[in-house]
């Protein structure tokens, strides 16, 4: 079986589920992975600060300091020190709404899938990855280590999971920011079905304390495209009020209302320089992250800030 899956040019979400092991899927995705020659597709992070140059066209926007031009009305460029290992540290969101799903699988399970390639990919770069699993608490914590087993752990962890109805998502990321020790790069996969003001809040705190952040906002086609025919009763996963309705009355409504958050959820994150994705959970997992490796590339080659769909 595992011979025909190599073969498979994008592996869909329903098939990556029928292999059951977390790594066996890990490896057949990170393994379809069109990265590049470059040495690592999370290249363009370092976590010392070494000195300033005045700014040369050419030069990445983001590496601006905007202190220094506020002090001196004059650009300069915040220039690192490149360090041969860096920390990569996965923050998996198990609130009662992950558990949705239209089809076979749902937000939680695609969100293993992506924690888990992710974290192959780093450990295969020789890095270390570390996991932060919450819902209204961190359930989980555990330090960045370069050990090929952590994968197996993150599909344990999360088999243990049980969700509660309630997340906390801004509280949560100021707790995990707490606890981190050394500079990391931070992946949060979530839905993030919060406040975007509160989001934004939990996201600095990790700015602020020098992390390069990326969100892959996971969502499941039907919170996209809301196609419901005829009549529903909605039931909420974490304490809202049922909703009967015929959703095709309010499906204008819905969109609209999901384009503004989604909007200003991006514009968030591009103005505090984290790369954002939005994740359709129907889509196949390595062509997501080919995706968001391109676009990642483009940017730190000068391109705009922020990725998106």
């Amino acid at each position: 079986m595992t011979d025909h899956i190599t073969q498979i040019n994008y592996l869909d979400p329903e098939l990556l589920q029928k292999l059951g092991d977390l790594e066996l899927v890990a490896r057949e995705v990170v393994e379809g992975l069109r990265v590049g020659s470059h040495r690592s597709p999370l290249r363009g992070f370092s976590t010392e600060f070494a000195h300033h140059r005045q700014y040369a066209p050419g030069d990445p926007i983001r590496d601006l300091d905007w202190r220094v031009y506020g002090r001196t009305d004059r650009y300069y460029t915040k220039l690192y020190e490149a360090e041969t290992n860096f920390d990569c540290h996965v923050l998996i969101d198990a609130s009662a709404s992950m558990s949705y799903g239209s089809g076979k699988v749902n937000k939680l399970e695609y969100a293993k899938f992506l924690a888990a390639s992710m974290a192959y990919l780093v450990l295969k770069q020789r890095d270390s990855v570390g996991l932060s699993i919450f819902d209204s608490e961190v359930r989980t914590y555990m330090p960045p280590r370069s050990a090929m087993g952590i994968i197996v752990e993150i599909d344990k962890m999360l088999r243990e999971i049980v969700p509660t109805p309630k997340t906390t998502v801004a509280k949560q990321l100021h707790d995990i920011a707490l606890m981190m020790k050394r500079r990391s790069f931070v992946i949060l996969i979530s839905d993030l079905l919060a406040d975007v003001e509160d989001i934004m809040a939990g996201l600095d705190h990790l700015r602020f304390d020098g992390h390069n952040v990326v969100v892959l906002h996971t969502l499941d086609p039907y919170e996209l495209e809301f196609p419901f025919k005829g009549t529903w009763r909605f039931e909420g996963l974490e304490r809202e009020e049922p909703l009967t309705t015929q959703p095709e009355r309010i499906r204008e409504d819905y969109v609209a209302n999901l384009d503004k958050y989604l909007t200003a959820l991006r514009s968030g994150c591009i103005g505090a320089n984290i790369d954002y994705k939005t994740v359709d959970t129907s889509r196949p997992l390595d062509g997501v992250l080919n995706e968001f490796f391109a676009e990642r590339a483009t940017t730190l080659n000068g391109g705009a800030v922020g990725a998106r769909l």
